[in-house]
């Protein structure tokens, strides 16, 4: 006889491939915009959550960041208003990791969008042939 934690392994790691991938977005964002009418346009499945009011939790800025290849200026939005504000050019270079992801993971308009998190990749920003590129890759 095949145990229940079996069956119900199974279902969870089944369900882990065919749930649709994450993008955050910001409703009056153009590079978002664009991406998602891209992604339509690709018969992609996602999940679409508003940055501003969900933004990213620590975990998933810790996933985005390893995507990034460590770079955690890549993971604000730089050109964004919140941070010409708090004068992030200057404080994040001091900046530990720690109080970077708290301060993103609480002001969802310092990330940089479109933020994307699929089965083995993230995405930040909407450059149509990186997103190509990568949707084809993780396909295979």
């Amino acid at each position: 006889m095949i145990p229940v934690s079996f069956f119900i392994f199974s279902l969870l790691h089944s369900v882990a491939y065919i749930l649709p991938m994450k993008i955050y977005t910001y409703k009056n964002c153009g590079s978002c915009k664009k991406a998602t009418k891209w992604l339509k346009e690709q018969g992609v499945d996602f999940e679409e959550l508003p940055i501003r009011e969900t933004p990213p939790a620590v975990k998933e800025l810790k996933q985005m960041l390893a995507y990034q290849n460590g770079e955690l200026k890549k993971l604000f939005n730089t050109a964004g208003g919140d941070y010409r504000e708090l004068d992030m050019k200057n404080k994040l270079p001091s900046m530990s990791e720690a109080e970077a992801f708290e301060l993103l993971a609480s002001r969802g308009n310092l990330v940089k969008r479109p933020f994307v998190l699929g089965d083995g990749f993230g995405l930040v920003g909407f450059k149509e042939a990186d997103w190509a590129d990568q949707l084809c890759s993780s396909k295979s």
